[in-house]
């Protein structure tokens, strides 16, 4: 009985030592299932093209820049993305970032009707000068959301931004 009260101490002890936003896990809103870069690939099957307006697509990137996206052509190269929307509320807008060795290398924005669970197969154009990646391990995480009722998050734990020349 010692042996156990000395536990349930300890236990108590090193849960107060870590701070309550660690111990609790916020919730993810994104879900992504595939984050694919590819050079000159268009995935088919299932898969549509992302957002793009007519003209030239500018929009102020969550790191305070005008990002530009390419068009979605079969001779640029593509980001496809696989993800749902893991929140109780519909998503309106959504940058995602495509990170190699931990540093931001692109970013794309999705817009549209982005209802809770339900699966989204979007592509993307990139800038040629993403490439050549040096890594395999590349993963697509969201920057910014903004929900149907106008209330945005921000992710709190940003990529570091890696510039390159024309990009």
């Amino acid at each position: 009985m010692k042996r156990m009260l000395s536990l349930a101490a300890f236990v108590l002890a090193v849960g107060a030592v870590i701070p309550a936003s660690a111990q609790m896990q916020a919730r993810h809103p994104v879900k992504v299932m595939t984050c694919q870069a590819s050079r000159n690939v268009m995935v088919t099957d299932g898969w549509a093209p992302g957002y793009y307006p007519a003209g030239r697509y500018y929009w102020p990137s969550v790191y305070g820049y005008r990002y530009y996206q390419p068009p979605l052509r079969t001779s640029n190269p593509t980001l496809s993305i696989d993800y749902a929307n893991a929140m109780s509320k519909p998503m309106k807008e959504i940058e995602f970032g495509l990170v190699a060795n931990g540093n931001l290398v692109a970013e794309v924005k999705d817009v549209g009707t982005f209802s809770p669970g339900v699966e989204i197969k979007h592509e993307f154009g990139l800038s040629p000068n993403v490439f050549p990646l040096r890594t395999a391990l590349t993963r697509c995480v969201p920057l910014k959301i903004v929900y149907e009722d106008g209330t945005k998050w921000t992710n709190p734990h940003l990529p570091a931004l890696r510039r390159k020349l024309g990009v």
